[in-house]
């Protein structure tokens, strides 16, 4: 047998070091070339690690959230190759191990044969994580006789439920406990056995012992999480952007009755075009709005003091995904038209929720959108996708009475949010931008005049 150690190698320019963010294999597995091993994330993206041989994993490069270095150890797999240096030798007995199987043998001689677990060790089970992770000392042995709990020397004495550990009862009594959420070791009863009127004492006066009924209101218990892998992005960009970033939102109300019908008129005429939402239209809007007010399409470098405010619209479209929220980005949005932007968003969506996003796909926004859809909101605040200056908020669509004239009609009204950094944006900008903004989706028919 021989070892065969997978180095992390380069994936992605400028990359030193990736996180471990889902293990496709334990010590011990059975692995074939090509198979699936690792999921690794760096700042782009997360790539899938392969394994190049066939064997057995020995070594793991640590646990889900750990940081590897690239070129070093990451997986290592004993192959089918004869090497008599790397061979896996199971570990000898420990003292106290022996012990244990002494004393259990001594106590039970009735019983023929007990597993040994002290010199049982499969040879994967050898295997140990670098980094000192599993490098744990073996645990103490736990024997059991397989012929179970040795008869009490009064041989037909009679049983009660509080004297024994398994209550004897009827599968119906037990199923009737199991759903009630009661412990049969805890029922009293006369009898030899547990019985439905023992059960329904218990039920009428156990609550004074600490039983609940199933259906009552307790607290779950308290449950860690680790925060790795794209949680942990987003905690540190947000965080990031909050501290570093001197936020402003601004909020206005926009009346979409006119878009709303268009855009049902749209769909009804679409073909084999994608069902248009209001995301596209609300893209097409903003490229037509940003000319005039370019500093809201730019990046700021914090460190060299400089806005770079940029030519083509490459817009980040915030979409919440399984593993957490990730914004994609629709490059040269200005060059699309609103079925174009439909397929971009139908594309992108996808690759997102798969998490097979392009690093291209995921960096180099100059503004972005977010949108909750219909789950929506009064408003929101949302936080600017550092080093980007500003971010679009589009509310839920909500109809209510506005007067128009002496008269009250219904109108499909919705509040539109931005927040940009007030060190490139100040508030007139921010205001009439949305204002800019307002006169394009109140008047949707300027959304196709060139």
């Amino acid at each position: 047998m021989a070892r065969f150690t997978f180095k992390l190698p380069d994936i992605g320019e400028g990359i030193s070091e990736a996180e471990i963010v889902a293990w496709h294999v334990a010590i011990g597995d059975r692995v074939e070339e090509d198979s699936p091993i690792a999921d690794m994330m760096t700042d782009k993206a997360t790539v899938e690690m392969e394994s190049p041989v066939t064997g057995v994993v020995v070594e793991l490069a640590g646990e889900v959230g750990d940081q590897v270095s690239i070129g070093a150890a990451l997986v290592v797999i004993e192959t089918d190759a004869v090497d008599a240096a790397d061979e896996v030798v199971a570990a000898p007995p420990t003292s106290a191990q022996a012990e244990t199987a002494e004393q259990y043998e001594a106590e039970n001689p009735g019983v023929e044969e007990v597993v040994d677990a002290a010199t049982s060790t499969p040879p994967a089970e050898a295997g140990v994580q670098l980094g000192g992770v599993g490098n744990e000392a073996q645990s103490d042995v736990t024997t059991t006789s397989p012929l179970g709990p040795r008869p009490s020397p009064g041989g037909n004495e009679p049983q009660t439920a509080a004297s024994v550990a398994h209550a004897l009862a009827s599968p119906a009594v037990r199923a009737r406990a199991r759903d009630l959420g009661i412990d049969l070791a805890s029922v009293k009863t006369d009898s030899d056995r547990v019985r439905h009127a023992d059960l329904d004492a218990y039920l009428r006066y156990g609550s004074g012992e600490g039983y609940h009924p199933p259906h009552a209101s307790r607290a779950r218990q308290d449950q860690p999480i680790k925060v790795i892998g794209m949680r942990r992005r987003i905690a540190e960009n947000m965080a990031a952007s909050k501290r570093a970033i001197p936020h402003f939102t601004y909020v206005d109300e926009i009346d979409v009755t006119a878009l709303e019908a268009m855009r049902a008129d749209l769909n009804a005429n679409r073909g084999g075009r994608p069902k248009l939402t209001m995301l596209p239209l609300m893209i097409v809007a903003i490229c037509k709005t940003i000319p005039d007010f370019p500093m809201l399409n730019a990046r700021y470098d914090d460190e060299a003091g400089v806005v770079t405010r940029h030519g083509a619209i490459h817009l980040g479209m915030a979409a919440q995904t399984d593993a957490g929220l990730t914004v994609p980005v629709i490059r040269d949005a200005q060059d699309r038209n609103v079925w174009q932007l439909a397929t971009e968003i139908t594309r992108l969506a996808e690759a997102a929720r798969a998490g097979k996003l392009a690093p291209s796909e995921m960096g180099g926004g100059t503004i972005t959108v977010t949108s909750l859809g219909p789950l929506g909101g009064i408003a929101t605040t949302p936080v600017i996708n550092r080093p980007e200056v500003a971010i679009i908020g589009p509310n839920k669509i909500v109809e209510r009475p506005v007067f128009k004239g002496d008269e009250v009609v219904r109108a499909k009204l919705m509040n539109l949010s931005i927040s940009c950094d007030h060190r490139v944006v100040d508030g007139w900008d921010a205001a009439s931008f949305v204002q800019g903004l307002k006169k394009y989706l109140e008047t949707p028919v300027l959304l196709f005049a060139d």
